[in-house]
């Protein structure tokens, strides 16, 4: 077998993935299937980090729609992935796994506190950590988290897993000749307004030049792929040409 290509990763999951075809909660299947291919991963001597979002909880940008007030909705989100963190948490050592769960927002009898060089140390010991509670911060996503967190760790990669296996020009879910793209340059996500991430967390990674990789995280076995040099899904970064037409 072929030494993985990143040796330290952060992946990125939404919290809807969590809920599966119930929509809302969390599924205990989906988090059972996570904590295999997390194991595999591990088994690789791949260091891994985490952030998961809470949409499959409580959605903040959609509460404030409604009215409720902008930063206490976002809050009451960051509190909804800190139950997707330690559900996650539990079935990762459930396989043995040794797990951290770092919170941007002190909760001392759930999680510790949030410090660049702990979460290092962390990962070098050979420990998956989840960042929870997004940045700490209102008004900004978990994508956005993802992106500073990445960063601040010096991943080399961030995997954002989702149910589909790839970017498309179109939601191919309503429009079956959409285009899916092997690679696109960070200038034309952005132009494009192609839904990835949300614009700061594409600049973020545009200006440090962080790769993204956006897979498909319901086939079983697609981040170990990834790490062994398979071209899966879609690979957003600095260097990618510009798609024709």
């Amino acid at each position: 077998m072929k030494p993985p290509v990143y040796r330290r990763i952060l992946l990125k999951i939404s919290g809807e993935m969590l809920a599966g075809d119930q929509g809302f909660g969390i599924q205990p299947l989906i988090l059972e299937g996570l904590a295999k291919e997390i194991a595999g991963v591990v088994a690789l001597d791949v260091q891994v980090a985490l952030v998961i979002g809470g949409g499959n909880i409580f959605r903040g940008l959609a509460a404030s729609a409604s009215g409720m007030e902008r930063a206490s909705a976002d809050y009451m989100g960051m509190l909804a992935t800190m139950l997707n963190a330690l559900a996650l948490q539990n079935v990762l050592e459930a396989h043995h796994i040794s797990t951290r769960v770092l919170s941007a927002i002190e909760m001392h009898q759930l999680a510790e506190r949030y410090i660049r060089r702990r979460a290092i140390r962390h990962l070098e010991k050979k420990r998956v950590v989840i960042f929870a509670a997004g940045t700490g911060n209102p008004y900004f996503t978990t994508d956005t988290a993802a992106a500073l967190r990445a960063m601040e760790i010096g991943a080399e990669v961030i995997l954002k897993g989702t149910k589909v296996d790839g970017i498309y020009d179109a939601d191919p879910a309503l429009h079956p000749q959409a285009k899916r793209f092997d690679e696109l340059p960070f200038l034309s996500v952005l132009n494009q307004k192609l839904e990835v991430m949300d614009a700061t967390a594409i600049t973020l990674c545009m200006d440090n030049n962080l790769p993204i990789i956006v897979f498909n995280l319901t086939v079983p076995g697609n981040i170990h792929r990834i790490l062994q040099g398979e071209r899966i899904g879609t690979r957003v970064s600095r260097e990618a040409t510009i798609p024709e037409g």
